[in-house]
């Protein structure tokens, strides 16, 4: 299973967002990382906005380049607005909804958890951490998961209802994917519109 494992708080600085989280670094130094970091003013061009936008999304969600654009193919292919649909099924990955649920404290961590088998989808183990979850399909912790440290410390405090596409029991552990999220309801601060530009060209 392919991620980035490269130095985070460097992408963090780079785009000034805490992109894989609570990031202590780019609270000391919320500039560009680099010699010239602090004073540097360069401008950018359209295809350094639509491209800077793109990495954006790859890093936020975890997705590498080829996995990505084959999303973005997919999106592309569906009836709609492709930039929100792209989100959409970003939103849609298991990886993406168990960290939304609160199961995990970061995607990072969330993609680990489904893929060392953590997670149950309608009851069923699935390790993939770019399946696609439904409306009405129930995201779980295996039962004898549901002790992990990890896990319990994630949960702990969880606002469960600041996501409506989302509903949570408290019981088994367990949110059910209420329906594809509308784009003004995704707080990722991404410049669809910029992605499919790039890609169009």
């Amino acid at each position: 299973m392919a991620k980035y494992i490269g130095p985070k708080s460097k992408i963090a600085r780079k785009f000034g967002e805490p992109i894989f989280g609570p990031d202590k670094v780019l609270n000391k130094r919320n500039y560009p990382p680099g010699q010239h970091g602090n004073n540097r003013r360069r401008k950018t061009t359209e295809y350094g906005d639509q491209l800077k936008e793109k990495q954006k999304a790859k890093y936020t969600y975890g997705v590498l380049e080829k996995q990505f654009r084959n999303t973005f193919q997919k999106a592309h292919r569906k009836k709609g607005i492709t930039g929100e649909i792209l989100l959409q099924m970003l939103e849609s990955r298991l990886d993406n909804v168990v960290y939304r649920l609160g199961i995990a404290p970061t995607r990072a961590g969330a993609r680990q958890l489904v893929g060392h088998r953590h997670i149950v989808v309608d009851g069923k183990v699935v390790n993939i951490p770019s399946y696609q979850v439904k409306p009405g399909q129930v995201i779980g912790v295996r039962e004898r998961s549901k002790s992990l440290l990890v896990i319990t410390e994630s949960l702990r405090g969880e606002n469960h209802s600041k996501y409506s596409w989302l509903e949570w029991d408290e019981n088994s552990l367990s949110g059910k994917f209420m329906n594809i999220p509308a784009r003004e309801d995704i707080p990722e601060n991404i410049k669809e519109q910029l992605i499919v530009e790039l890609y169009s060209k």
